[in-house]
This record gives C-alpha cells, structure tokens and sequence, in this order.
C-alpha cells in the first residue's frame, strides 16, 4: 500500500463521534482529510426524526468511494439515543423473562424500520452478555437473560430481524463483560474465567450471532488473565485474532468499544490504543467523544504505525476487506429497498410491541 493510499484509507478504521445536531465543520475537515469509516450518534446529536434524517443526509455525503456507516447504540432501556417520539423501546431483560422468540423478532424489526427511517444504517446492538452476577450493574438489565442458551436464542433473533431489514447489527461485548463488577467506562474490569468455562457459557451467544452471520462484533474492555494476562480484550492479539477470528472463525468486522473509555484510557493514550487495537485484530475503532483534531492524531498515528512497520500493511488490508464485504452487503440491499417513512416513528404499532416487552418487567 502506497503512502498516499494509506493516508486515503486509514481514517476508514475510525468511526466517530461530534458535537451537534449538524455536520459541524471540523468533521467535514477530518472526513476529507481521512475518509471515516463512520459517525455515531448520541444524545448530543438528537432533535427530532426530520433533523435526524437531515443529520444522516448530510452525513452520507462525507463519504468518498465506500458508504459511511452512521451509527447509534439503541438497544433499549437505558441505553437508547432516540427518545419519544421514537419507540422507548423496555430493557433487553423483558425479552428474556418473556422467552418469546416471535416478540423478539418483532421488535428487532420494528426498531429497524424507525432506524432506517432517519436514515441509520448501524445498531451497536444486541448486547450478547450473560447476566450472570447480579452485581454487575454495567450490564445489568441489558442483558437479554441469565444463561447463555436464552441469550444466544433471542440474540439471534435480533441481529436477523435488524440485518433483514437492511441494518447492521452488532454483537457485543467479546469475549463476555456479563460476569464482571467494574464498569469499564470507569476501569478496567477484570474477568476470572478459564478458556474451557468462556467456551461453555461466555462464547455461546456469540457463536449463535456468528451462525446468524451478523456483520459485527464489539470488544470488551475487560482483562481475561487465564488467556491474556496484559491486555485488555480489545487490545489483545489471543483474544481479538486467534480466537474471534481464527476458533470462533468470525469473518465479519470487529470493532473496539470506545476507546475513550477509562477502562483503556486510563493507561495509554487514544493514538497508541488506536494503533494497538488495530494490531490486536479490530477492524475499525470507535472514537466516541474526543475532539476532531484527537481523532486525527489517532488517525496518523496508525499511518505513521505502518511506516514503521510496527503495523503489517496485511492486517490494514485485512480490516478494510472486512469492512468493504460488509457494507458491500449491505449498500446492495439500500440500493433495491424503499426506506421507511418518518411516519413509522413511534407508531401505534410499534408502540403495541413495546407495550407487550413491558408486561414483563
């Protein structure tokens, strides 16, 4: 890969975040500078569905040779961006106490309807972890139940009704952040689990979302010493390459969670966690709530990473095939879809499903 190839294509393994209910400027300035992988939304972003599709328009129109993804994490409860009049869609734990694969189903469906409506074409979603400490409060209710088999059950479910429905879906967080007290927004959790016993339980969600062929899989910050004893998950080559990629042979991206979040950044800094995530075998890094000018340090950090050598111009190669086949994928089904009025926001229909996931809370 040539210099100014590299430059062209490295900003494709970021996906980042902005302030404002517009594409403010320094964002334009980046996206030409480094062609973003993608944008994700927050509640900073947020008006109403008109400004969201105008948001996602203007979005769109950074991107160079591939699609942007423009993304958000609405899983439901309290980790949803889109509020009323979008479907305030009940916690993912009402799903599980139902057992109701039809209404997961419906709901991954519905939620897509109003995701591709304003023009959203990624869901950091479903959350894959087990809820099996009750002490966990960083998973907590978002988890879809309490053994692994309910969780891989209706997991699947929903990455095949959002993927259906022209969304990518993204399964999250490898290799497992349900047993764990620490949130990692705040540090670094830590997971005491043998390989054999995250085979048995922790893996089995994301096998069925692998089986499923969801397009992808977030990392967890959290560190696994019987298999990685330095490195947190998103920054490990055992973990991200050699068992993701290579045992649980996943051919879809990986993408860190954000880098931003203590639970990595209290330790190193964004551009030398965007450089080891990329070398541990994340296909694309999530750069939440830094400035633009951060990301695009981070961004020459990875270039300046290759230059070296310290990063294989194949492991660069390799994240952005992934990246291609699977936005490839899904342009193809945008470019023979019609997408869904604003109307279905919050529709009475949708709000039947909702209320239905309510009953069992």
């Amino acid at each position: 890969m040539s210099l100014r190839d590299l430059r062209r294509h490295a900003g494709r393994l970021a996906i980042v975040g902005f302030s404002g209910t517009s594409v403010p400027e320094d964002l334009r300035r980046l996206a030409a500078e480094f062609d973003v992988g993608g944008v994700i939304y927050f509640a900073r972003n947020i008006d109403e569905p008109r400004q969201v599709l105008e948001l996602s328009r203007e979005a769109a129109g950074l991107a160079r040779d591939w699609p942007l993804w423009i993304g958000v994490d609405q899983e439901g409860g309290r980790v949803a961006r889109l509020k009323r009049p979008f479907t305030e869609w009940p916690p993912m734990a009402t799903l599980g106490r139902s057992s109701d694969a039809g209404l997961a189903g419906r709901f991954a469906s519905a939620l897509a309807q109003e995701l591709s409506a304003v023009g959203i074409t990624l869901d950091f979603a479903p959350v894959l972890d087990i809820q099996t400490n009750p002490k966990n409060t960083a998973i907590g209710d978002r988890a879809l139940a309490t053994e692994a088999a309910a969780v891989a059950r209706l997991g699947q479910t929903i990455v095949r009704g959002l993927q259906t429905q022209g969304i990518t879906a993204c399964g999250k967080h490898f290799p497992g952040h349900g047993d764990t007290v620490a949130d990692s927004h705040d540090e670094l959790p830590v997971a005491d689990h043998a390989r054999r016993d995250l085979d048995a339980r922790e893996f089995v969600p994301f096998r069925a979302a692998i089986a499923e062929q969801v397009a992808m899989i977030m990392t967890a910050h959290v560190l696994v010493p019987a298999i990685d004893a330095r490195n947190p998950a998103t920054l490990s080559r055992t973990i991200v390459t050699e068992i993701l990629k290579h045992d649980l042979q996943f051919d879809g991206v990986v993408a860190s969670d954000d880098l931003g979040m203590k639970g990595v950044s209290a330790t190193r800094t964004l551009p030398e966690l965007m450089v080891e995530s990329i070398h541990a075998g994340c296909d694309v890094a999530l750069l939440c709530n830094s400035t633009a000018h951060e990301q695009a340090s981070a961004i020459e950090a990875v270039i300046r990473a290759a230059e070296s050598g310290h990063l294989a111009p194949s492991r660069i190669d390799d994240a952005l095939k992934r990246q291609h086949r699977a936005k490839a994928a899904f342009e193809s089904f945008a470019r023979k879809s019609i997408r869904p009025p604003l109307d279905v926001v919050g529709c009475d229909a949708h709000q039947a499903i909702a209320r239905e996931m309510a009953a069992w809370m």
